[in-house]
């Protein structure tokens, strides 16, 4: 087996890789799993902003408290 040889069957085994890569990304049995996981960054983004607003909101709640008890003095 010559050098060309074995730079076309790897060609080959390469070329068989990609479109064995291809036909499982685009497969509809992945479809559903793949746009989960595109959709999670919002998830996370939405998580994050519940997690905020309720942490704002005690700030808030333990200023008024505060300034409650300074107008009582």
């Amino acid at each position: 087996m010559d050098y060309g040889t074995l730079r076309g069957l790897v060609a080959l085994l390469i070329l068989a890789l990609f479109i064995i890569i291809v036909v499982w990304s685009y497969s509809k049995k992945r479809k559903s799993s793949f746009d989960d996981v595109a959709n999670s960054i919002f998830e996370e983004d939405l998580a994050l902003r519940e997690q905020a607003a309720k942490e704002n909101k005690a700030r808030h709640l333990d200023i008024n408290n505060k300034q409650e008890t300074n107008n009582n003095v």
